[in-house]
């Protein structure tokens, strides 16, 4: 529905400008312009409304890195971390609001499914694409390594936007070294 996609565009906007404590859904609903009502028509509150907004982001870098990895041109499976993470690096300086929310852990660790913390959700989501796109085979060993190599990813990351606002591109090559030694340990 296009009027929830402009609340959502709304709540992006509003989220890189003043962070998660500056939103509400009066200032969503004006920028949105749609009425109050409308908002809580499909959103109870601002938490619900960054709810829909991590969702979206999730299945947007979802479809963005299957279909790079549907192209192949890897050596191994294990290769695909580079395309993760150029994905996320992309999303993080090109797609508004990204860069303040991302999946959600900035609101709650359990914003994007309440029974499951926010990089789990990730993490299958990752492994799904894996097995799908990338020649990874199920197995407990890979829902771990997944598991750990988004923890640990997500850190870096995390640390590298602390101190570079376009994120610190030697700490983004170490993200990726961490993750190729890491998965090809397990996995090559």
């Amino acid at each position: 529905m296009v009027r929830v996609q402009r609340m959502l565009d709304a709540c992006a906007e509003l989220l890189d400008e003043g962070g998660y404590s500056e939103l509400s859904t009066t200032r969503i609903a004006e920028r949105a312009g749609v009425a109050i009502g409308s908002v809580y028509q499909f959103f109870p509150d601002k938490k619900a409304i960054t709810q829909a907004l991590g969702l979206r982001y999730l299945d947007q870098f979802t479809a963005r890195v299957a279909e790079r990895l549907a192209e192949g041109g890897r050596e191994h499976w294990t290769h695909s971390a580079d395309v993760i993470i150029d994905e996320y690096l992309d999303m993080h300086r090109t797609v508004p609001g990204f860069r303040s929310l991302h999946f959600g852990d900035v609101v709650d660790e359990r914003l994007l499914d309440s029974d499951t913390e926010n990089n789990r959700v990730i993490a299958t989501r990752l492994r799904q694409l894996l097995t799908a796109h990338g020649g990874a085979h199920e197995c407990e060993q890979l829902d771990r390594a997944v598991v750990v190599a988004v923890e640990a990813a997500d850190a870096v990351l995390k640390l590298a936007f602390r101190l570079d606002p376009d994120g610190d591109p030697r700490l983004i090559e170490e993200t990726k070294l961490l993750l190729r030694t890491y998965l090809g340990h397990h996995f090559g």
